[in-house]
């Protein structure tokens, strides 16, 4: 024992003047006590090093996660490993004064929680219809037209047992909260009108789900209807990849009737059912965390926040962090409204006394003290942009490394049709370090949706023959998702299966300068039509490249080969003035049209 003091000495020398000292097989490793789902910053800071880090080896493992984002155990101990680190599962959060100090494996500290359900579906398939049945409360005559106007969070009991349901307005902020890093949802419920059947919004969930990694249990609605046709709803289910249990699949499926109240019963049951086989759990006697659902500014009390307690107990007076608000929570008061003192694992509560409003999707923790508060708000501040998306050519210097596994694309056409041939295409790309992954695809143009979905997967949208929103195009360029649009297809899968090789070189992109809208359409001299148009914003200037839009679609793009104003030429024409335009090879030119001028530049990244 004697023979080994000098070495440890000597280790323990050189880390504490800083030197870097290569582990040898009988240098023992350090201990570090993990929970058994440490989010990346807990990590961070119990292995003493920067969430970067920690984001970085996580990465070359193929996990995609930013600072806020939970994993499992597991993971946590290849990273320690990384680190030089022995991981073991003990208690490392901060607990309430009087708390018990218990492992993880400890059964007395888990206790099971109830369900988080998030209600998708099509717009009109009676989503808050089977929200209102399950409450026994009638929301949909409170609210406008009869359309979801907000994120809610409502508990139900049945048979004793809990089950907390987030009524959203759509599936883009179920993926919202995913893009802020929050993981909110247990199961989605995918109602689904036997009447109607399987429509765009409805893939599109199911697209949304499944980028979740969360089970899917239908709703087959409307079942009441005399043109009810659920064998077809199932066939539609089932050529989107939802095998319902019935035709030997893993999906459940209930039939119900929010109208008539039929199958509702059934449907809690299977909920149930479907948490059990996840064995949810949580620590009640953790310090608090969980995410924000909704937030408002109201004008007597101030900022008001949703939030949903996922870990932990939460108690009022507790010192709050949510995104980059922060406060000390002076009232909590459940879904019905009525004031409460503490609120439990899976419950949604509103909270008073943040100093500003937070965002949808922000994460929250309960901080042990002031001092802890201040530093906790400090970090958030200082690594707020480890959620930005990354570009085609980030992710193939990825690649390269080994640290990312897969591509994500969104892949948007002009139309259906084209869907099948690219995607066979891009499906048999596979190197020996990535793969393609194909998390959603539709026809039409780019939307804001699409964007949200990009993000929240940290992914890239590949356009063909298409177009972007320009709501779409501000969020992508806020947020730093890369949107690729391409003419050729073979250029499209050249440029993914670069990407997956490591060799992307830097990209274009493009900036739109200004939309005019097509009003009239004239004969010239020469034969051609010219169009008579409307400058609705930026400007339009001679030798622009434009792209003509009809009802959405591109129809064609080229360069302006002639603009006029009182019979003159000019060299452009700014918002709210009229022109003549010719294009070069298009003369079929239709009242309505819309001329989109743009301008590429290579960008680095």
């Amino acid at each position: 024992m004697e023979a080994k003091k000098p070495a440890s000495t000597a280790a323990e020398t050189s880390a504490a003047t800083g030197a870097t000292v290569k582990k040898t097989a009988k240098a023992p490793p350090h201990q570090v006590a993990l929970p058994n789902y440490p989010s990346v910053r807990q990590l961070s800071e119990l292995l003493s090093v920067s969430s970067i880090e920690v984001i970085k080896q996580l990465m070359r493992r193929g996990i995609m996660a930013n600072i806020n984002q939970v994993i499992d155990f597991e993971n946590a101990v290849l990273v320690a490993h990384d680190f030089g680190f022995e991981a073991v599962a003990l208690p490392v959060k901060s607990t309430r004064a009087g708390a018990r100090q218990v492992s993880q494996e400890d059964k007395a500290a888990l206790r099971p929680r109830p369900p988080v359900v998030t209600i998708m579906g099509h717009v009109d398939h009676g989503k808050t219809k089977l929200l209102d049945a399950i409450r026994k409360t009638n929301v949909v005559a409170t609210e406008a037209g009869g359309i979801t106007q907000h994120i809610g969070a409502y508990q139900v009991e049945v048979d004793g047992r809990r089950i907390t349901f987030l009524d959203t307005p759509g599936h883009e902020a179920f993926t919202a909260m995913r893009a802020r890093g929050a993981r909110v949802t247990d199961i989605a419920v995918l109602v689904v009108a036997a009447d109607d059947g399987v429509m765009p919004q409805t893939v599109e969930a199911i697209d949304h789900a499944r980028a979740a990694g969360v089970p899917i249990v239908v709703a087959l609605n409307k079942i009441d209807k005399a043109n009810a046709n659920p064998e077809r709803v199932k066939q539609q289910l089932a050529e989107r990849g939802l095998v319902i249990e019935e035709w030997g699949g893993d999906v459940i499926c209930v039939p119900v009737s929010a109208k008539m109240g039929q199958g509702i019963s059934d449907l809690l049951e299977n909920i149930l059912v479907v948490a059990e086989v996840a064995e949810l759990k949580a620590d009640p006697e953790q310090l608090a965390e969980g995410v924000v659902i909704e937030a408002k500014l109201d004008k007597t009390r101030g900022p008001l926040a949703t939030i949903l307690v996922q870990d932990g107990m939460l108690k009022e007076g507790d010192r709050v962090l949510a995104g980059s608000s922060w406060g000390r929570i002076k009232a909590m008061f459940n879904d019905k409204g009525k004031r409460i003192k503490r609120a439990e694992p899976a419950t949604p509560v509103e909270i008073l006394g943040l100093n500003t409003v937070p965002q949808a999707g922000d994460r929250f923790q309960v901080a042990a003290d002031d001092r802890v508060l201040k530093e906790m708000v400090q970090q958030h501040q200082a690594e707020k942009e480890t959620t930005k998306s990354m570009s085609l050519s980030e992710l193939a210097s990825k690649i390269s490394a080994g640290e990312v596994k897969e591509l994500n694309v969104v892949l948007k056409t002009d139309v259906q049709g084209s869907i099948e041939p690219i995607k066979a295409s891009l499906e048999r790309l596979k190197t020996e370090k990535a793969k393609v992954g194909l998390i959603h695809t539709s026809s039409g143009s780019i939307t804001e949706s699409d964007v949200l979905l990009a993000l929240a997967s940290r992914g890239i949208i590949v356009g063909f023959n298409t177009s972007v929103e320009p709501g779409a195009r501000r969020q992508a360029e806020a947020e730093g998702v890369d949107i690729r649009l391409y003419n050729i297809i073979y250029e499209l899968v050249e440029d993914v299966e670069k990407a997956l090789r490591g060799l992307v070189e830097p990209s274009y992109s493009e900036v739109v300068e200004g939309h005019a809208e097509v009003r009239a359409v004239f004969g010239s001299s020469k034969g051609r039509k010219v169009a008579g148009i409307y400058v609705t914003d930026g400007r339009l200037y001679r030798s622009a490249l434009v792209r003509v839009l009809r009802q959405g679609q591109v129809l064609h793009q080229a360069q302006v080969d002639s603009l006029r104003r009182f019979k003159e030429d000019v060299r452009e024409v700014g918002a709210g003035f009229e022109a003549g335009l010719g294009l070069e090879g298009f003369y079929s030119f239709e009242v309505g049209d819309i001329i989109e001028a743009y301008r590429r530049e290579k960008k680095a990244g």
